[in-house]
């Protein structure tokens, strides 16, 4: 019986405007999911968005709005590029939603009944673009901007009393944090005094939140609102069937800024509830624009919508996929993008398809010929080919992503290089049937090819296999059909000059 399969992103803040870092947490976890459904496996995959808190409230007082309306109006810049990046997410929750609110208000009870939770005053420094208190350290550090002191009495959570535990189920489970260097600064972070958790601000300061269901005066602090969302949308307290089904998530994908809320602050929410905790977070690095972080203020935030219109949105998938060593931090610049595009897209993958239909047209009336004896090279394909679905999903499972497109790229190679030295072109001279089990042996590699590409490029992927009249089959090879007439194509991904313009021929 296979496991069911949940995978989410972080829910995405509301105020921001989607950018690069953005698209690729959530078409990873798309390829993710895309790749399990493939294996037949039940897939669930969460996204969504971050809607409370000061920032939100200041924003929309800006404009003039309720925060519902504003939270509205700005929702859709992320669900309408999750479409036009192909996106096949399950559910997109909003933390607005009263299904969240019942959530959060009783998971708060729940915390609070169990003896977790306490008033104090407290009085410190408190960041307002961070929406916490800060340390006298992390303020003199000078990373930190609108800063002021506060003095206020608010609710806390006894995050201090599962410190031990906490330390103790990393130890005894390798595969909670990913990286292992990720799962190292976690546990050093640890060797600190772990203070509690302030989770309510008072509604005389900032009243866009979730009321606290024991104390109508204040609302929630915003991170112990959103790290909820997994377990509202898997159906926490509404479904119980449902949520046995698939908590504990599969993997929670996160970017590295917000590990220590992910890998401290959940689990120990997690262990006050009752509640088993994420089996994989998954930690990824930043995308670099020219060695410096993206940044509104440095004007160098990539926008992956025009990115899409000019390119497409496979080769977008396809480059942020293949470009990231997961776990490490990734350079995007639009010279690498063009290189990548030229080379694995358009020199190797689209060229594979080109000579292989255009020798099939010419010599077999555009027929799949028949697979004859096999020599040496042939089968030197083939068994590249037949090993590559289970290589995939060892390097899939093992979140190396940019290595399993590597593995596919090394066949679709070997297969041009098959067809240079084979040269059926002039064994049809001499040896058609010689010529077409070459064609065929190039034909299946690829077709295997594309199949194991789809959770990445699935419209271009799908062309191929559309193209071949292989929709449906598996990555095991013999499933091209002999006899099968190949569709007619327009280039799969014509060639780009050093501008990103696309080369056209006189």
């Amino acid at each position: 019986m296979k496991t069911p399969f949940y995978v989410t992103t972080p829910i995405y803040y509301v105020n921001d405007n989607p950018h690069i870092g953005h698209a690729y947490t959530t078409i990873l976890a798309d390829v993710l999911a895309r790749y399990h459904r493939n294996e037949g496996d039940e897939v669930f995959f969460l996204t969504g968005l971050d809607e409370h808190g000061q920032k939100v409230q200041q924003a929309a007082q800006k404009r003039g709005v309720p925060e519902q309306q504003h939270c509205d109006e700005l929702a859709p810049r992320f669900s309408d590029l999750w479409k036009k990046l192909e996106i096949q997410n399950d559910d997109f929750i909003r933390t607005t939603e009263p299904r969240h609110i019942k959530a959060v208000q009783a998971a708060l009870q729940k915390v609070y009944d169990a003896g977790d939770v306490y008033t104090d005053e407290y009085e410190g420094w408190y960041s307002v673009a961070e929406e916490r208190f800060i340390t006298d350290t992390e303020k003199d550090s000078g990373h930190f901007r609108d800063v002021k002191k506060l003095k206020e009495r608010n609710y806390f959570f006894k995050m201090s009393k599962y410190q031990q535990k906490l330390i103790d189920y990393i130890n005894a489970h390798p595969e909670f944090i990913q990286p292992e260097h990720r799962k190292n600064e976690v546990l050093g972070f640890l060797r600190q005094p772990l203070g509690d958790l302030c989770i309510s601000r008072p509604k005389s300061r900032m009243g866009w939140g979730i009321e606290i269901p024991f104390d109508k005066e204040y609302v929630t602090y915003v991170w112990f609102d959103a790290l909820i969302n997994y377990i509202t949308a898997s159906g926490y307290l509404v479904d119980e069937k449902e949520f046995k089904k698939w908590w504990p998530a599969s993997v929670h994908l996160i970017g590295k800024d917000i590990l220590t809320t992910h890998a401290v602050y959940w689990p120990t929410m997690l262990f006050s509830l009752g509640l088993p905790l994420p089996k994989t977070i998954f930690a990824h690095g930043w995308w670099l624009i020219g060695e410096t972080k993206m940044s509104k203020s440095l004007g160098n935030v990539v926008d992956p919508l025009s990115l899409v219109d000019q390119y497409g949105v496979d080769p977008v998938r396809y480059y942020l996929m293949r470009e990231m060593v997961l776990g490490q931090d990734a350079n995007f610049t639009m010279e690498s993008f063009i290189k990548r595009y030229n080379s694995d897209l358009a020199n190797d993958f689209g060229n594979l398809l080109n000579r292989v239909s255009g020798l099939i047209g010419k010599y077999f009336d555009g027929c799949v010929p028949k697979e004859g004896q096999a020599w040496a090279p042939d089968k030197e394909i083939r068994k590249v080919a037949d090993g590559l679905a289970k290589n995939i999903e060892e390097l899939i499972n093992g979140m190396r992503v940019h290595e399993a497109l590597e593995q596919v790229l090394v066949l679709i190679r070997n297969t041009n290089v098959y067809m240079e030295h084979q040269a059926p072109w002039k064994e049809a001279k001499e040896n058609l049937e010689r010529a077409g089990t070459i064609l065929y042996t190039a034909t299946e590699a690829l077709r295997v090819s594309a199949i194991l590409l789809l959770p990445v490029m699935p419209a271009k992927a799908n062309t191929v296999l559309e193209i071949l009249g292989a929709v449906g089959t598996e990555p095991c090879w013999g499933q091209l059909k002999a006899g099968a007439k190949l569709q007619s194509h327009d280039a799969l991904f014509p060639r780009l000059d050093a501008e990103g313009k696309v080369i056209t021929k006189s």
